[in-house]
């Protein structure tokens, strides 16, 4: 069976995002850069949101991404993007899939298949919709050494909680915490 996995970075705080969407807050550099790539290692598609799959389109198959950072602008534009979305018409970025009917069920379904991990980046909303229903298999949060007082939390809307298990963690030199988490799902309340 595929994992489904989840990649955010988050403030210490709790927000993946500020109020205006903004994310010039994320801590990235040379030792983030490498991780994001050794992370690709075992992704075959990435699941998208609506405004993240905006965002993201809008900038990984620019002159900029090719020059600035081009390995991850090639796993991003080459890779299988599967968007969730109701309201879109279409999905024009190369290698992409719209979804506009149940993302739970679709991605139930995509986990049942062979084949190598689906990531979630970003989409907020699609993490919460699927994370009480038990179809992320492993969470890994990027803490940011910022506080930001306000902003987009990543879970939102939850009915119950849901506890974790701690799998791994990682100091980055520049402040940056990972913590990789799996659900324990007999244990939602």
């Amino acid at each position: 069976m595929r994992k489904v996995l989840m990649f955010n970075m988050v403030s210490m705080d709790g927000f993946f995002e500020g109020s205006d969407q903004e994310i010039d807050w994320h801590v990235v550099d040379d030792e983030f850069n490498q991780y994001a790539i050794d992370q690709f290692s075992t992704v075959e598609a990435i699941l998208f949101g609506r405004t993240t799959y905006l965002m993201m389109a809008s900038f990984w198959p620019s002159e900029i991404a090719l020059k600035e950072d081009p390995v991850t602008a090639r796993f991003m534009n080459e890779t299988v993007k599967i968007v969730f979305s109701r309201t879109l018409d279409k999905a024009a970025w190369q290698n992409t899939r719209l979804v506009k009917g149940d993302a739970a069920r679709e991605i139930d379904r995509l986990r049942q298949q062979p084949g190598g991990d689906m990531i979630i980046f970003g989409s907020g909303q699609l993490v919460s919709s699927l994370a009480p229903l038990g179809l992320i298999d492993e969470y890994r949060l990027m803490v940011n050494p910022v506080v930001l007082g306000s902003g987009n939390p990543l879970f939102q809307d939850l009915k119950s909680r849901l506890q974790m298990k701690l799998l791994n963690t990682r100091i980055f030199k520049s402040g940056n915490v990972l913590l990789t988490y799996q659900p324990l799902m007999g244990e939602m309340k």
